[in-house]
């Protein structure tokens, strides 16, 4: 596929509209519900793609809605949201998920449930042990990516929680107990390694697979507790590279909130990456150049694209289009290669509104159109 310069892209989840989440549990929709589904489909259209589930929630009888149809019109929403932002490669704002840990795990076998724990943005997950060995029940993703398939009008891009996060987000216990001896520095070492590759090849890699079959050509692998443990590298390509064998897509890798010159060059290992997905807007202050990391990249020789992260998901304040395409320019001097950068938000944007994230896409977008007009069209 022909793209012009700095083509846009989606990098993670959005918030649920209030109106799904109602409409999921059966519960009637309340006013502001209601104003926030008339208020979308005004400027996205796709409620009325679906008007019967539409009608009934907007009629008061959510009843007459199947949980699994609000699913289908929420999934549709984050499509067209994205899709009318400009963007160039979507999904659906991952309106089926409920986060990216535990819908994974319950697909396989060998894990406990225990409680709830504090994750990032003062969100909470459920947290299993690992007690068995690893084994897969389905591949999962599967549904929602041929749903997602056959209604994008863009190029759609599946993400998928990446084997070294699943394992350190677990307790670690079965292949531990494996490890001979005392359960030292090194013993937990080998155990993490042991559990990272298990999970790619037994469970993530069949979900590849599948997903594969059935059309999936762009898939983000994301990975962001491997920034947690820097001297954990070359478990996260081990898990990347074992995920990934003789697989045919264009595979990315997100990591966010990283100092990835620390994962560096170990990371550049990752032999089937074609991009990385990363932040930088986050760290990108009065002072201190965010963008300058990737001369590590230059200097490495390293010539994978970069999904370059532009605005801050952290932040209400939305950055103009001139400081998004400034700092594509900055990007693309020290890549040295504008071609290499597709432009995406740091990562995804559930912590905002939807009218907040709408309005930094709508700036990704509109930033990258004056850079690449920039360099298209120089002034003479």
């Amino acid at each position: 596929m022909t793209r012009g310069l700095f083509p846009t892209q989606e990098i993670g989840s959005l918030a649920k509209p209030r109106w799904q989440i109602l409409g999921q549990r059966s519960e009637p929709l309340d006013e502001s519900a209601k104003e926030e589904l008339r208020l979308w489909d005004s400027r996205t259209g796709f409620a009325a793609e679906a008007p019967e589930v539409r009608d009934a929630l907007l009629g008061g009888r959510p009843r007459d809605a199947s949980p699994d149809a609000v699913r289908d019109l929420g999934a549709l929403f984050g499509l067209r949201f994205l899709e009318t932002a400009g963007l160039d490669r979507v999904y659906d704002g991952e309106a089926r998920r409920i986060e990216m840990y535990e819908h994974p795990i319950r697909q396989m076998h060998g894990f406990r449930f225990g409680g709830h724990v504090r994750s990032f943005d003062n969100k909470y997950y459920l947290k299993a042990a690992v007690t068995d060995e690893v084994r897969l029940d389905r591949p999962y993703h599967v549904d929602e990516f041929e749903f997602v398939k056959a209604h994008a009008r863009a190029e759609p891009k599946l993400p998928v929680t990446g084997p070294y996060t699943l394992a350190d987000w677990s307790f670690n216990e079965y292949y531990l107990a494996r490890q001979p001896g005392w359960k030292g520095r090194a013993a937990r070492r080998a155990a993490q390694q042991e559990f990272v590759v298990d999970l790619a090849r037994r469970a993530v890699r069949p979900t590849l697979s599948a997903l594969i079959y059935r059309g999936c050509r762009v898939i983000q692998i994301d990975e962001p507790a491997a920034g947690t443990h820097p001297d954990e590298a070359a478990i996260v390509v081990d898990g990347f590279n074992a995920a990934t064998e003789g697989l045919d897509a264009e595979f990315t890798m997100h990591i966010c909130y990283s100092n990835y010159a620390d994962l560096l060059p170990t990371l550049l290992e990752a032999k089937r990456c074609r991009q990385w997905a990363w932040e930088f807007a986050n760290r990108d202050t009065p002072g201190h150049d965010g963008y300058e990391v990737l001369k590590v990249l230059a200097e490495y020789g390293d010539r994978r694209d970069v999904g370059l992260g532009a605005v801050d998901v952290h932040r209400d304040a939305v950055e103009p289009p001139e400081v998004v395409a400034d700092r594509i320019r900055r990007a693309a001097k020290y890549l040295g290669d504008p071609q290499r950068i597709w432009v995406n938000p740091d990562c995804g944007l559930r912590t905002r509104s939807l009218s907040v994230a709408r309005a930094k896409l709508e700036s990704v977008v509109a930033g990258a159109a004056l850079a690449r007009a920039e360099i298209e069209n120089p002034r003479r």
